[in-house]
């Protein structure tokens, strides 16, 4: 025997038992990681006929497709048991630390470090970044309502006279004014004119005066719309005005206060069926009956006799423009009661009372006076002015009338 069996070309007995191990373990040992997709066993199979020069042709192709390591993770270069750790960490999957994610931002870094392995629990998502706001997001909807406007320094230019007198913490009592005043004069010589012609030309002006005092007095109190408390309180001055017409003026005085106790009591009973607050409820009871009382009360006017109703109406008309005159309020007062005896003494030579009409006229004043202060007391606001501030001196006048009216005549 030679030795040439053993010194010749690879294809020789002997040297398929050298290339095997020379390729297999070497490349193994050399790169565990580098066909991490393939078949677990390629590399620990001893026997397998495979040429060292196909597998080096092979290596660089899964080299350039091996994904980079995590920083955490570790090599495990010249290790014996390299292979079999690389396969146990791919059978158990993904941990935190081998996981392919994104790298954590700085801050989430000390959140995820005090949680170890679990997900951090005050973890959130970075805020994805905003998308430019199209010309549609910021126009507003067609149809939609306009608005508040940007808060202002010099403050709202249509704010009431209530509103800025509350802001500034002035007194609650606010006059009504010459407007109101001037109405109310001009009612009352409507009244006095037609009560000089007749009862029935005297009952349209007072159906006015009793319709607008129903509705002042509810709206001075706070509440409006009360139309149901309107209807009642002004129902209430239409069946007294038909009482007393029906009655005479001989009964006046039952008839109206007989139409003003049925009335309570049919307030008291609407009240009671209401499924409002109990404190609401009472508020209404009030507002209701003493909108229904006064309204009622303006009937006086037809129980008076025309002389009176004449003279009451016109001394009110004076004492309310006499109250309006832009003086001191207690030099306005003292005006005003001068200017209505002046003006009973007047109306009452013409009609027959003579001096007498000075006291009728004085007293009509006063009463006028004390519904003037009503109408303008918590803030009113205008509409309460042109309401209550025009009807409640007229109508807190008309008993006085009618009593002055019978003993003086």
């Amino acid at each position: 025997m030679t030795d040439q069996p053993y010194e010749g070309a690879p294809g020789a007995p002997g040297a398929p038992y050298q290339g095997s191990y020379e390729g297999s373990y070497d490349n193994s040992y050399d790169n565990p990681y580098d066909n991490p997709y393939g078949s677990p066993y390629q590399g620990h199979d001893p026997y397998a006929q495979q040429p060292q020069h196909p597998q080096q042709h092979q290596q660089p192709h899964f080299q350039h497709q091996q994904p980079q390591p995590w920083p955490g993770q570790q090599q495990a270069y010249g290790d014996p048991h390299a292979d079999q750790q690389q396969y146990t960490q791919q059978w158990q999957g993904q941990t935190w630390e081998t996981q392919t994610h994104a790298r954590p931002v700085p801050a989430a870094a000390e959140p995820a470090a005090q949680t170890a392995y679990m997900p951090p629990v005050n973890h959130q998502p970075a805020p994805a970044p905003a998308a430019p706001a199209g010309p549609s997001a910021t126009a507003a909807p067609e149809g939609a309502e306009p608005g508040y406007g940007p808060a202002t320094l010099a403050g709202n230019t249509r704010v009431t006279d209530a509103q800025r007198a509350r802001a500034e913490g002035r007194s609650p009592i606010i006059e009504p004014g010459m407007q109101p005043a001037a109405l109310t004069a001009l009612l009352g010589l409507l009244l006095a004119g037609a009560a000089e012609i007749g009862t029935y030309a005297l009952l349209v002006p007072l159906v006015v005066l009793q319709a607008v005092t129903a509705a002042g007095w509810f709206r001075l109190n706070g509440m409006w719309p009360a139309r149901q408390g309107i209807a009642l309180g002004f129902a209430g001055a239409l069946v007294a005005d038909a009482a007393v017409l029906g009655a005479g003026r001989e009964h006046a005085p039952a008839a109206i206060l007989g139409t003003l106790g049925v009335w309570v009591l049919l307030s008291l009973v609407l009240q009671l069926r209401s499924h409002a607050d109990p404190d609401e409820r009472m508020y209404g009871l009030m507002a209701t009956v003493a909108a229904s009382a006064l309204a009622i009360l303006a009937a006086g006017y037809l129980a008076g006799g025309a002389d009176a109703v004449a003279v009451g109406a016109v001394a009110v008309a004076v004492a309310v423009l006499a109250r309006a005159l832009p003086i001191p309020t207690a030099a306005s007062v003292v005006v005003s009661l001068l200017a209505a005896a002046g003006a009973g003494i007047a109306v009452g030579d013409m009609t027959g009372l003579g001096s007498k009409g000075a006291l009728l006229g004085a007293g009509a004043a006063v009463c006028a006076l004390i519904g003037h202060r009503a109408a303008s007391y918590d803030y009113p606001s205008r509409f309460v002015h042109f309401t209550a501030g025009v009807a409640l001196p007229l109508t807190a006048a008309a008993p006085v009338v009618w009593v002055l009216g019978r003993a003086l005549g």
